[in-house]
């Protein structure tokens, strides 16, 4: 785009001595202008205004282009271009102002949000003991950085433990909610034993939260969330589930979900309906990994409308870490939807290698 004005009037320059008298291909460095607002500031785009109306003159006045016997300097129809290629020139000033102006602006937005990012979702630590981790945030909206997916891994004394949660619906209350669930996990996550109650007293957070807010929407700002306990001594996990696609299990010739048919409601909803949390416990092997995901990953659709075969995708990538796992899903995500995610995604992986088959214990809370 820097070079487009460039290429405007190299390609007039041509036309003009092959064109009729009748056709005076130099009129249309009206136009240069605005063409150079599209990518120049104020200051290049009035020097663009001022080197127009000088080639028209030189255009109009040299007898040899298109065929002309006399110059046309001062004919009127040349006079009215010149003083409607300044008008443009004045209009493409300002419009390049605005457009410097707002692009000044969305980058400090940018800046802000990418700061409040690495408040929120902060990247986890790519080892925890033996655990190798890493995690995946890719936003629907390109202008985003933030939005209601959530995920985190904390050491414990009762071992690691991670969070993957999805907020209902979009904007600055989806990313106030999350950051509220966000910080009772990480304060609650060192003081409850059990898995249930940890999962309570985020609710329990929650709950307060929404209620302080106020509004119509209390009853509906719900979070759907996935909670996983990896204890000390390694070789297996317990899972406690509020309405959130089940964690996936990979490991050599088996890729499963891990769904019992107990899962809680969602968050916030949890207290209302009155159900029990219920844990789940499964065997986590050396050599296993575990992925824990947002349903924008298995609600992505290509072109014929089919969702994201997500099960069928991982088993052709059990022997990738966590980081090639997640970057591998990326890449693939992005072809199978011809880069037009339809929601935010988060996805956070963990694998206890082979070559460690115990995890020692994590620092204790302080």
């Amino acid at each position: 785009m820097r070079w487009l004005p460039v290429l405007y009037v190299v390609v007039l320059l041509l036309l003009e001595p092959v064109t009729p008298v009748e056709w005076p291909v130099s009129f249309v460095l009206i136009a240069l202008p605005l063409v150079t607002a599209f990518a120049h500031g104020p200051a290049v785009v009035a020097g663009s205004a001022a080197f127009a109306v000088f080639l028209e003159g030189v255009l109009a006045g040299t007898p040899c282009c298109a065929g002309r016997e006399v110059g046309y300097l001062w004919d009127r129809h040349y006079v009215a271009a010149y003083i409607c290629t300044a008008l443009v020139g004045v209009l493409g000033t300002i419009l390049a102002a605005h457009r410097t102006h707002r692009e000044r602006t969305l980058a400090d937005v940018r800046f802000v949000a990418d700061i409040a990012q690495r408040v929120l979702l902060r990247p986890v630590p790519h080892r925890i003991g033996s655990l190798q981790l890493d995690s995946l945030y890719l936003s629907a909206a390109a202008e985003a950085r933030i939005g209601g997916d959530l995920y985190e891994a904390v050491p414990t004394g009762y071992g690691v433990r991670l969070l993957i949660g999805d907020v209902r619906g979009k904007g600055l209350l989806a990313v106030e909610t999350a950051a509220a669930l966000l910080g009772a996990f990480r304060e609650a996550a060192h003081d409850e034993p059990a898995l249930p109650a940890l999962a309570a007293r985020v609710e329990t957070s929650m709950d307060r939260r929404a209620t302080q807010l106020g509004g119509h929407e209390v009853v509906e700002r719900f979070v759907t969330a996935v909670f996983v306990e990896i204890p000390p001594e390694g070789q297996l996990i317990r899972v406690v589930n509020c309405g959130h696609p089940p964690p996936v299990r990979i490991r050599s010739g088996e890729v499963r979900e891990l769904d019992r048919g107990h899962s809680a409601p969602p968050l916030n909803l949890g207290m209302l309906l009155g159900e029990p949390y219920h844990v789940d416990t499964y065997d986590f092997l050396p050599g296993d990994q575990l992925l824990l995901y947002t349903d924008g990953i298995t609600e992505t659709r290509d072109a014929n409308g089919t969702f994201y075969p997500l099960l069928q995708r991982l088993g052709s990538w059990r022997t990738l870490p966590p980081r090639g796992l997640l970057e591998r899903l990326h890449q693939d995500l992005l072809a199978y939807s011809g880069n037009r995610m339809q929601d935010d995604i988060a996805a956070l992986a963990v694998r206890l290698p082979a070559d460690e088959p115990s995890l020692p214990p994590p620092s204790p809370a302080g």
